[in-house]
């Protein structure tokens, strides 16, 4: 996977949040995690694992509304954040936090209901391999994003730190083909893209978003979307 010794760094993980989701981050924050429980709701009692959890962003969230949540990651400095941000909670379901490599997860097959892999996609150096092994442990769903080809997100690709794998719809599809799963909904979002909104205050970042979401709901600017929520079912 791209960029594994930066994201180990310890001081990556304790800021990781703050320079991603502060500012107008908050907004990516929030558009994520309603994504991810729009696919999976309800969530209580549900099995669910995060692959590439980080700070436990989602696992938590998950946790808070009565999951029983795995959240896997190679960083044990991101594992440490997403603890301290557990202790500060209360989960009505459960949370555990392992250290593991998502192209061989250590779980038996069909182990979870659900595997949520976000912010994850774009880093694969096998996509169709990782979506096999999520495929394996998951006895019903997969959710996950990518971030698309045909969008403003290409102009600053190149940028990124760690580098950044664009898709195509047509290439997810044949993705989904070869894993076995099937289609549930995809919904994509945020024509300005996500560095755009993390660089600038909420207070400008706020306006900015409703124009962006008034014009992404017309048909015509579907291909434009910078960012894409899957929710597919195992076969």
């Amino acid at each position: 996977m791209k960029g594994q010794e930066w994201y180990q760094a310890d001081d990556v993980a304790e800021e990781y949040d703050d320079k991603r989701f502060s500012q107008g981050g908050q907004l990516i924050d929030r558009r994520e995690k309603a994504a991810v429980l729009e696919a999976i709701m309800p969530v209580e009692d549900r099995n669910i694992l995060e692959i590439a959890c980080g700070t436990g962003r989602f696992s938590v969230m998950l946790a808070e509304q009565g999951a029983d949540v795995v959240g896997l990651d190679i960083s044990a400095a991101m594992l440490q954040q997403g603890r301290k941000k557990a202790q500060n909670v209360e989960l009505e379901g459960t949370l555990e936090f392992l250290r593991g490599d998502a192209g061989r997860l250590p779980f038996p097959d069909d182990h979870f209901d659900t595997v949520v892999a976000m912010r994850f996609f774009h880093l694969a150096d096998d996509p169709k391999a990782f979506l096999a092994e999520m495929r394996r442990v998951s006895r019903e769903q997969i959710v996950f994003d990518t971030f698309n080809r045909f969008s403003s997100r290409s102009i600053y690709n190149w940028a990124l730190p760690m580098g950044s794998r664009l898709y195509s719809k047509s290439e997810v599809a044949v993705l989904l083909a070869k894993t076995n799963l099937t289609l549930v909904d995809v919904e994509d979002d945020f024509i300005v893209p996500y560095g755009f909104y993390r660089s600038i205050p909420n207070v400008l970042a706020s306006p900015i978003r409703t124009i962006d979401e008034t014009i992404g709901k017309l048909p015509v600017t579907d291909h434009l979307a910078s960012v894409s929520y899957w929710n597919t079912r195992v076969r």
